[in-house]
């Protein structure tokens, strides 16, 4: 029995800034830039927190469904680690604000960047557990960078935002190859939140865990997948990005010691097989939870595959649990992706001056965690709604009463 990702869509936020202009407005080393691979980041406003951006994401994919398509969704699962609560799930705000059935689990998963690749694979086996029901599941990772630094490289690469998937039998955007997996975990400190406001850690070992687990993986896919090649496998892979550069070192090792390239073969192999997987990471930003899936929908919509292709999928998420697996995309996937119009609504967004940027960040550092009564005020930036939400049915916070967040459609 098929099973899979029967349709997606993306959130990349409503507000954008050039990754460039915060090296100039930092004395960020210029010449570390083209090395990044990144031309803009999604940053969040006030009014927007990780509920919205997965009500965003979502709200196009269930809009296209009839009612009794809705009712066949049995589970919303949420995959973030930017949670608001630690008792209630996010899953149960975004359940609410789409109108979908009471019959419904809701819950929500965590391991920094690996979640969404977790709740995809949790809603796989729940599909084929009750295939004879034809039950669909709603996934939706949606992450938020809360960095206070503002004077280190880590800061161009922070995006926020959302991607919202449907699973089900008719697996149109990707066929996932069930059992065709590897994966590899083990406790490193390389990365954590200990708390709302800060992120932490040390990036070489984030960098040597993220590789070492992308080779272990593969390995562990190769022992299950009998004659499973590198090179003659997949006819694209995608990788978890927290920035453009971070993949292009990681398929230089992966092809590396299992393709045998040599220096000229491995760039023209990354700019056929792996390139197209990052023209919307590197206008987003690292999405976390979301991030493969970002980079997934990318491939996709800039792959232009015309026959059935297998997609190589490699998912890392920091303390750290990794995975290694695969499916098939074709010419039916590049379709079911054209109505979400995701380069254009990319296209679309605000445009931040650093000015605006920097009072956003003072603005978002106000917001405590926890807060019991808050009130989103629209005044310091009142022309950047107007501009991006006014009218466009996005859903907004607009305040916190007795730690019950109240949202509204724009």
């Amino acid at each position: 029995m098929q099973v899979g990702i029967e349709r997606m869509n993306v959130y990349g936020g409503a507000a954008v800034i050039g990754v460039r202009d915060i090296f100039h407005a930092r004395g960020l080393n210029l010449d570390r830039f083209d090395n990044l691979l990144m031309r803009e980041k999604a940053v969040g406003l006030p009014w927007e927190d990780p509920v919205t951006h997965a009500v965003n994401a979502a709200k196009a994919l269930v809009d296209g469904l009839t009612e009794a398509q809705k009712a066949r969704i049995e589970m919303v699962v949420t995959a973030t680690e930017s949670g608001i609560d630690f008792g209630k799930s996010l899953s149960t705000y975004v359940h609410h604000h789409l109108g979908l059935s009471r019959r419904c689990k809701l819950f929500e998963v965590k391991q920094a960047c690996y979640g969404g690749t977790a709740a995809l694979g949790i809603a796989a086996n729940h599909v084929l557990a009750h295939a004879a029901y034809d039950p669909k599941v709603l996934v939706i990772a949606t992450d938020v960078a809360r960095s206070a630094d503002t004077l280190s490289y880590a800061e161009p690469s922070q995006g926020c935002g959302a991607v919202a998937f449907l699973v089900g039998t008719s697996p149109d955007v990707l066929e996932l190859d069930v059992g065709a997996t590897g994966f590899h975990g083990y406790e490193v400190m390389d990365t954590c939140r200990p708390s709302y406001e800060v992120e932490t850690g040390n990036p070489d070992v984030s960098l040597f865990s993220y590789l070492d687990c992308m080779e272990r993986c593969f390995e562990a896919y190769s022992e299950r997948v009998e004659g499973a090649d590198v090179m003659t496998t997949f006819g694209a892979l995608a990788f978890h990005t927290p920035f453009g550069g971070m993949v292009k070192g990681a398929h230089r090792k992966l092809v590396r010691k299992f393709g045998k390239l040599d220096s000229a073969a491995i760039e023209r192999d990354f700019a056929a097989r792996v390139a197209p997987s990052l023209e919307y990471c590197m206008r987003v930003g690292n999405l976390y939870s979301a991030s493969l899936y970002m980079a997934l929908a990318s491939l996709i919509d800039h792959l232009g595959a015309r026959a059935e292709t297998r997609v190589g999928l490699f998912s890392y998420g920091s303390g750290c649990s990794s995975e290694f697996f695969s499916g098939l995309v074709g010419p039916q996937s590049t379709r079911a992706l054209a109505g979400m119009e995701m380069g254009r609504r990319l296209d679309q967004r605000y445009r931040l001056s650093m000015q605006e940027y920097d009072a956003l960040l003072d603005d978002l550092r106000a917001f405590p965690f926890g807060a019991k009564d808050l009130e989103v005020g629209l005044s310091r930036f009142g022309r950047i709604h107007e501009q991006a939400f006014a009218g466009q049915r996005r859903l907004v916070l607009r305040r916190i009463k007795d730690y019950h967040r109240e949202y509204e459609w724009s």
